[in-house]
């Protein structure tokens, strides 16, 4: 399914003051924390999303390239990335033992598979990114599409296990770290004999070596709602890497690259187009028939003394909005006068015979211009 906007996650306005923020996702985050939802993957990924959320809107620089740019602003940014760092003054907001973890920073370990794996912790798979390049009418309009990429699949013949002979390793005794004091200092390596696990296998699986899990291709099916815009992103959840030893998949993040099209392009969600009509349908006026992106046929009135480069607007013609429901952006169509370039005999005189009675000149005198119009 496609992204949420950030503000309607969190349900609050585009306007919104840094303590809104922060009060919405706290309300949110105490909701849907994963202790108070033990097993409800729907409350997990729901808070996921707040905790996306917040980690933008609450940074003044994120947020500004996410208002201006939307989704694509943030991914060039490089965010959100979830790193519990980002988040190091959470503990004023939720208390330091917030949920029952050891801090904010536990809590994100246990969510999105930071630090080590540590015994008993099921850290989620990595999440994978696929580019899919689809037609502008395809992004305007919707689709579905099924795309084929590899990930690392679960075992079946272990199970995810691993192997046989699963048991606790007697070198970290399952922290899957070793401690070593220097000082005043305590300092975590990730044990060598476990590599971090915590537990090891006696007997190895041999289709999968152990891991849990081996390299598959894998079809799946994207749904690409209408209004979809060039750089943006779908994530599909689950559909990422499975992780070691059984542990759940991340998420697969679908890019959206669309193809431009030879005759219409998209500002936000309206939508331009230039049409050609002739000198005398510019001065006298006329009724043409438009034909927009989707085919539909739309009468359009070109008032008598149109100028070169005019711009009218049908309301509600243009690109379908994100959110859903009915409500469209407008259809721009830019009127370029045509100017004939071969001219019969008879042409020729009526037209000479227009400029006597304008009263046309050889020398023109020079009119006002902007460097915007060159």
């Amino acid at each position: 399914m496609a992204k949420r906007d950030y503000y309607e996650v969190l349900g609050i306005g585009k306007g919104a003051a840094a303590e809104e923020i922060k009060k919405a996702y706290r309300k949110l985050a105490v909701q849907y924390h994963p202790d108070r939802n033990q097993g409800n993957a729907e409350a997990e990924a729901k808070f996921k999303e707040a905790t996306e959320a917040y980690e933008v809107l609450s940074d003044t620089r994120k947020r500004q390239a996410y208002d201006q740019f939307g989704f694509a602003g943030v991914d060039n940014m490089g965010g959100p990335t979830f790193n519990a760092s980002a988040f190091s003054g959470f503990e004023d907001i939720f208390g330091e033992n917030f949920g029952g973890f050891g801090g904010f920073g536990d809590l994100f370990d246990s969510l999105f598979g930071g630090g080590s794996r540590r015994s008993g912790t099921r850290a989620r798979g990595e999440n994978l990114s696929y580019e899919l390049h689809i037609d502008f009418e395809q992004a305007v309009f919707g689709m579905e599409k099924e795309i084929e990429y590899a990930r690392l699949q679960a075992c079946e013949t272990c199970g995810g296990a691993g192997g046989e002979g699963v048991r606790t390793c007697t070198q970290c005794g399952g922290s899957g770290q070793i401690r070593r004091s220097s000082g005043f200092f305590s300092i975590a390596s990730p044990c060598h004999v476990c590599r971090g696990e915590g537990t090891v296998i006696d007997n190895p699986c041999r289709k999968c070596g152990g891991s849990g899990t081996y390299r598959a291709r894998r079809k799946v099916k994207v749904t690409i709602p209408p209004g979809m815009d060039n750089k943006q992103r779908i994530r599909v959840d689950g559909q990422g890497n499975y992780g070691p030893k059984g542990s759940p998949p991340g998420d697969l993040y679908v890019h959206i690259r669309v193809r431009p099209h030879a005759s219409f392009e998209r500002h936000d969600y309206d939508l331009y187009c230039a049409i050609p009509i002739s000198i005398s349908q510019a001065a006298l006026g006329a009724d043409i028939w438009v034909k927009s992106l989707d085919g539909k046929r739309i009468r359009l009135k070109v008032p008598s003394g149109t100028q070169d480069g005019k711009m009218l607007r049908i309301r509600g013609e243009g690109i379908p909005y994100l959110s859903g429901g009915t409500r469209r952006g407008d259809f721009y169509v830019k009127l370029k006068i045509q100017v004939p370039v071969k001219l019969s005999s008879k042409e020729r005189d009526l037209l000479k015979q227009f400029a006597n009675l304008q009263g046309e000149e050889q020398e023109s005198t020079p009119i006002p211009i902007k460097l915007k119009d060159l």
